[in-house]
C-alpha cells in the first residue's frame, strides 16, 4: 500500500512538472513573439525617420516629434522583459507612425498605410475646418490642415483623461496635461472656445462641459492614470524601466502667452532634417 502512494505521488509530481514546463515554453514562446513584433515596428519607424527630410515647417515638427519617439521606443525596447512592456513599445513606435504619416501629408506624399487605433483616436474626433480663437488674451488656431499658422500635429486620443481632437495646431497646448497627467486651470476655457459647435467632434457639438468632460468638477485636476500615455508619451519614460532618464521630457524653456509655458513650441529630441530624402515605401 505505502509503495503504491508513493508511485501516484511520484506520477502526479511528474504531471505537475511537464504542465509548469509547458507553461514556461510557452511563455516564453510569447514573449518572443511579442518583442518580434515590437522590434519590427521600431524598425519600420526608424526607415521611416532616418530617411525622411521636412520639406516645410509643419513637416519638419511633425518628423521631430516621430523622431522623439523612435528614440523612446528604442530605449524601451532594450528594456523590454514582458509582454505587456513590448506592447508599450509597438505603441510608442505606432505613435510615431502617426506623425510620419503627418509630415508626408504636410509634404503632399502618400501618407502610407492606416495604423490601429492606440488611444481613442476615433472616439476624439477630428478637426475639420479652420479655427481661430483667442483665450485670455492670447491667440490659437486650429486646422484640419498643415499650414504656416498650424504646424503643430496631434494623432487624437485621449490626454489626461480627456479627448483632444486629431488636427493642426498653432501650438501643443496639449503638452502640459501629456507631461504632467493632469490639465491646468485655464484647459476648460480654451477646449470650449476652440471646439465648440464643432460637428466632427460628437462631445463638442454642446459645449465641453455637457460632452467629454466632467460638468461642475472644474479643470484643475483631470487627473488619472493613462497608462502608457503619461509615462511614455513625452513625460518621464524612465521611471519603471529603470534608464532614469528622460527620453522625451519638455522642454519648460519659453512662455507662449495666456498662461500656458510650452518652451519654445516644444522640443522633442531632433530637428526636421533627418537625412535621406526622397519617397520610400513603407
Amino acid at each position: 500500500m505505502t509503495a503504491l502512494l508513493v508511485v501516484i505521488l511520484i506520477v502526479v509530481i511528474i504531471g505537475v512538472a511537464a504542465v509548469l514546463m509547458r507553461q514556461r515554453a510557452a511563455g516564453g514562446q510569447r514573449l518572443e513573439d511579442a518583442k518580434a513584433d515590437a522590434r519590427r515596428w521600431v524598425e519600420r519607424l526608424g526607415g521611416q525617420v532616418l530617411n525622411l527630410t521636412g520639406t516645410n515647417d509643419a513637416a519638419k515638427q511633425a518628423l521631430a516629434d516621430a523622431g522623439e519617439r523612435y528614440n523612446a521606443a528604442g530605449s524601451q525596447m532594450e528594456q523590454a522583459r514582458t509582454v505587456e512592456q513590448c506592447r508599450l513599445v509597438t505603441q510608442t513606435a505606432q505613435e510615431g507612425l502617426y506623425y510620419v504619416r503627418a509630415a508626408r501629408t504636410a509634404m503632399g506624399l502618400d501618407p502610407g498605410p492606416e495604423l490601429p487605433d492606440l488611444n481613442g483616436q476615433s472616439r476624439a474626433g477630428k478637426v475639420d475646418g479652420d479655427r481661430r480663437v483667442e483665450v485670455e488674451g492670447h491667440e490659437y488656431e486650429a486646422s484640419a490642415q498643415p499650414g504656416a499658422g498650424t504646424p503643430h500635429y496631434y494623432p487624437g486620443g485621449y490626454v489626461a483623461g480627456r479627448p483632444v481632437p486629431q488636427g493642426w495646431y498653432s501650438e501643443p497646448w496639449w503638452k502640459p496635461a501629456l507631461v504632467a497627467g493632469a490639465w491646468g486651470i485655464g484647459a476648460g476655457l480654451l477646449f470650449n472656445a476652440m471646439f465648440s459647435g464643432m460637428h466632427s467632434i460628437p462631445y463638442a457639438v454642446g459645449g465641453w462641459d455637457n460632452g467629454g468632460f466632467d460638468g461642475g468638477q472644474g479643470f484643475g485636476d483631470f487627473g488619472g492614470d493613462q497608462g502608457q500615455q503619461a509615462d511614455w508619451n513625452g513625460g518621464d519614460q524612465g521611471g519603471d524601466w529603470g534608464n532614469g532618464g528622460d527620453q522625451g521630457g519638455w522642454d519648460g524653456g519659453g512662455d507662449q502667452g495666456g498662461g500656458w509655458d510650452f518652451g519654445g513650441g516644444g522640443d522633442w529630441g531632433g530637428g526636421g532634417d533627418w537625412g535621406g530624402g526622397g519617397d520610400n515605401n513603407w
